[in-house]
C-alpha cells in the first residue's frame, strides 16, 4: 500500500481539530501508512513534540516545516491576506524536490472512510483535483464566474490532491502575487479566489458527496439524490466531511447533522492523544527535527 502525503497548513489555534482529523484517519485506515507534513509559521515546539510522539507512536512519518518570511518579500500581506493565505498553492515549491504528488485537507475536515480511493486518483495531466459543491445553486456558481472571470465552476480549496510536478513548472509566485495586488478588492475568499481563477480550468473535478461532503448541505445532497444519499450512505460511501462555514460543531450551538458524528470523534481523539505524554516517555524524540522544524527548501532555493 502507498504512502499517503498529507499536507496541512495551519497555526496553533487549530491543532485541537487536527487531532481529531488525524484519528479519523488512523481509526478508518489503520493499516494505511501516512506521511504528515505541517506547513506553519513559528508552531509551538511543545506542540510540534507531542505531533512528532503521536505520529511516530501509530507509525505515521512527520515533517513539520517552518515557512520563511523572506518567501512573501514581494506577497501582498496584511490581516485580509495573511501569510499563511497563500501555503497550499505554494506548496509544491516548498515541499521536497522528491515529493510527486500530496493531498491537502483543510483542519475543518474529518475522513470517514479510507483515503485510498482518491489518493490513487489519476489526474490526467492536471494540477489539482478538488470538488465544486453542488449543493449550492447554480446562480452561486454564475456569480463566481463573472466575478472571477473563469468559464467553470467554482472549485472548494479545502480537499485538493495536487500534481507538485506539474504545479512547480507552471505556477508563478509573482503571477500569484501579482494577481492578488490587482484584484485586492474583488476577493472575497482570498486563496480560494486565486484557485479558482488562476487555475480553475487546470483542475480535476472531484465528487463531492465523496471527496468534499459541505456537512451544512445534508437536504440538498438528499434532494438531488431522489432520496439515495441518506445518512447510510454517507457513512458508508463518503469519504470526507467537510464543515465549512462560519458554524463549526466543536463550538456551541452547532446545529448541521454531523455535528454529533464530529463530537464523538472529538472524544476519541481526546482518549487517544491523552496519552502522547506517555509516548513521549518511551519514545526518543528527535529534537532537531520536532522542534528546529526544518526550514523547508525555501531557505536554501529560494522561490
Amino acid at each position: 500500500m502507498d504512502t499517503i502525503h498529507l499536507l496541512v497548513a495551519l497555526d496553533q489555534r487549530y491543532l485541537p481539530q487536527l487531532k481529531v482529523l488525524l484519528t479519523s484517519i488512523r481509526l478508518n485506515s489503520p493499516k494505511q501508512r501516512v506521511a504528515l507534513y505541517l506547513l506553519h509559521n513559528r508552531f509551538p515546539c511543545a506542540a510540534l513534540r507531542q505531533i512528532d510522539a503521536w505520529c511516530r507512536a501509530v507509525g505515521y512519518d512527520f515533517s513539520p516545516i517552518q515557512v520563511e518570511d523572506s518567501l512573501f518579500e514581494h506577497a501582498p500581506v496584511s490581516e485580509q491576506y495573511p501569510r499563511e493565505m497563500y501555503y497550499r498553492l505554494l506548496a509544491p515549491q516548498i515541499l521536497p524536490d522528491s515529493m510527486e504528488r500530496v493531498l491537502y485537507l483543510d483542519p475543518d475536515t474529518l475522513v470517514i472512510n479510507p483515503l485510498q480511493t482518491l489518493w490513487e486518483r489519476n489526474l490526467d495531466g492536471h494540477l489539482f483535483a478538488a470538488a465544486a459543491h453542488t449543493g449550492k445553486t447554480e446562480l452561486v456558481h454564475n456569480v463566481n464566474r463573472i466575478r472571477l472571470g473563469t468559464d467553470c465552476d467554482y472549485f472548494n480549496s479545502g480537499v485538493m490532491l495536487m500534481d507538485l510536478n506539474r504545479c512547480r513548472a507552471e505556477i508563478q509566485t509573482e503571477e500569484l502575487f501579482r494577481f492578488v495586488r490587482e484584484h485586492a478588492g474583488e476577493l472575497v475568499l482570498p486563496d480560494q479566489d486565486v484557485l479558482n481563477a488562476l487555475y480553475g480550468n487546470r483542475i480535476l473535478p472531484l465528487e463531492d458527496v465523496l471527496f468534499n461532503y459541505d456537512a451544512r448541505d445534508y437536504s440538498s445532497y438528499l434532494l438531488q439524490s431522489s432520496g439515495l444519499y441518506n445518512v447510510k450512505w454517507v457513512m458508508e460511501h463518503t469519504v470526507i466531511l467537510h464543515f465549512c462555514g462560519r458554524a463549526k460543531p466543536w463550538k456551541a450551538g452547532y446545529m448541521y447533522r454531523f455535528g454529533l458524528l464530529y463530537q464523538h470523534y472529538e472524544q476519541l481523539a481526546g482518549r487517544i492523544w491523552e496519552n502522547v505524554n506517555s509516548f513521549e516517555g518511551v519514545l526518543p524524540l528527535n529534537e532537531e527535527r520536532a522542534c528546529a522544524c526544518g526550514k523547508g527548501k525555501s531557505t536554501e532555493n529560494p522561490i
